[in-house]
């Protein structure tokens, strides 16, 4: 499991913005990093549109947002036109990434117990190391938390 300090597990997705995002493409800047269920659900349509909502304060912020699910690459770029989404979704069809982030698990949906992706984000700083991480993510309040986190005011 992911502790606060660690590297940041590399990365290589295909891209809403055309071609393929690594980690290494955001060395230098904040990045946060979120690992959604599924395009087009009420969760993660409302956890996209407060990243998006939010852009300006994360930007000040000097951070930049990428989100992250098994769906194709055709479902991400509808998602985000339809959502008028400004950040990059990126595919990870075989979840391989997901499970290197453990944001793949056993999860309780309406009773019954399934495996699946749970809500998870990562604050990785300019040097590609986890500054923070949010498990098991409730999207009420979220993009509150990760700009909270984000504040110099903290002392870090």
């Amino acid at each position: 499991m992911l502790q606060v300090g660690d590297p940041a597990p590399p990365f290589e997705l295909e891209s809403t913005s055309g071609g393929k995002l690594s980690l290494d493409s955001f060395r230098g800047k904040t990045l946060v990093l979120y690992f959604y269920p599924r395009d087009f659900t009420s969760g993660c349509t409302r956890e996209a549109e407060a990243f998006r909502d939010a852009r300006n304060k994360l930007a000040a912020r000097g951070a930049v947002v990428v989100g992250v699910s098994r769906d194709s690459i055709a479902s991400h770029c509808k998602f985000r036109d339809k959502l008028g989404l400004d950040f990059p979704l990126l595919s990870d069809p075989d979840g391989r990434v997901t499970r290197a982030y453990g944001a793949w698990g056993t999860k309780t949906m309406y009773g019954k117990k399934t495996e699946g992706v749970v809500r998870s984000t990562f604050v990785i700083g300019p040097d590609g190391r986890i500054r923070k991480i949010f498990r098991n993510v409730k999207v009420d309040g979220h993009v509150d938390d990760v700009l909270a986190a984000l504040s110099p005011s903290k002392g870090t």
